[in-house]
């Protein structure tokens, strides 16, 4: 059983400890943190490189640990993807600039701003370090002062330092990611077939997309009891399945044939999704005339798509 983060906690791995899962770790764990922060994943050879490129998992690094969390022995692969690591490097970047505009402004305003006593001073720059993640302020100074009434009044100023440790942590931990696993010992698994099975998740995220999609109205059936609910779980998994396999069919027609056709934005396609092409033939009707049946609208792009769905389809449109 492959998870997300969302199945993974000690109450949920208790109730599946008779199964074999993969799971992602949340980063919400303190011990998860400490890991993607910390350990140092080592460099690989050409070889190696050769062997994931081949299973087609270039562009990741990862490092095995025996954990025991909630009571299970498990491994729990760190892994570093780069392409996800060079993203999560320029967003980094982008965080940082928009700290230092922010923590320039800020101190801006503090200095202008006056203060009856010291301790509020004090508390006014608390309350704006709280504020910051990746800088801080250093080079206080207190100005005291005597206001137009003769009060003594104070200000304060800053200047705005980067965090070197907290950025340098952050940088480390960028692109890297955690999955469990409970096969350990006897059962255990490769580390490529742990990250395998989980990327493999992806094709069954489409589906669930496909299932929460609005057009599908999932949202809008209301059902009395246990078993009708199970009816329309079953009903829209079959629908799930026709939808994968026919999207499937005609893709690899496309795929034999050297041909595409056009996507949303116009571009030749051989892999469009089943959705697009079941847009492209929304306003086509069905006129029945002198006891006959004839399909209306049925235009030369679409016959063109039809040509590369199964026979079933063809005749559907009353097409030989």
């Amino acid at each position: 059983m492959v998870c997300d983060s969302a199945l993974y906690s000690q109450e949920n791995l208790k109730l599946i400890e008779d199964l074999k899962w993969i799971s992602r770790v949340p980063m919400t764990i303190k011990k998860a943190q400490n890991l993607v922060q910390s350990v140092e994943i080592e460099e690989i050879n050409t070889e190696e490189i050769k062997r994931r490129a081949s299973l087609k998992l270039s562009g990741y690094k990862w490092k095995e640990e025996i954990v025991n969390y909630g009571g299970i022995k498990q491994i729990w692969l760190i892994v570093e993807s780069q392409k996800r690591k060079e993203s999560d490097l320029k967003k980094l970047d982008k965080k940082l600039k928009k700290e230092k505009e922010q923590v320039e402004k800020l101190l801006k305003s503090l200095k202008n701003e006056e203060f009856e006593t010291l301790e509020s001073a004090r508390y006014k720059l608390r309350g704006i370090s709280k504020k910051l993640k990746l800088f801080e302020i250093k080079e206080v100074k207190v100005i005291e002062s005597k206001s137009k009434d003769n009060k003594t009044i104070y200000k304060i100023e800053g200047v705005g330092h980067e965090k070197p440790s907290e950025i340098e942590i952050q940088r480390k931990s960028a692109g890297r990611f955690i999955l469990a696993t409970n096969l350990v010992d006897n059962n255990k698994l490769e580390p490529s077939e742990i990250l395998t099975n989980y990327k493999n998740q992806q094709s069954c995220e489409r589906g669930f997309r496909f299932l929460k999609d609005p057009l599908f109205f999932a949202d809008s059936f209301f059902v009395e009891n246990p078993e009708r609910i199970e009816t329309m779980l079953f009903l829209m998994s079959l629908c799930l399945l026709v939808y994968n396999l026919g999207q499937r069919e005609m893709r690899n027609n496309l795929k034999r044939a050297k041909i595409g056709i056009k996507n949303q934005l116009g571009k030749l396609t051989n892999s469009p999704t089943l959705r697009w092409v079941f847009q492209c033939f929304q306003g086509i009707h069905v006129l029945t005339l002198n006891g006959g049946n004839q399909i209306i609208n049925l235009t030369e792009s679409r016959h063109f798509i039809l040509n590369y769905l199964p026979s079933s389809c063809q005749k559907y449109y009353l097409l030989s």
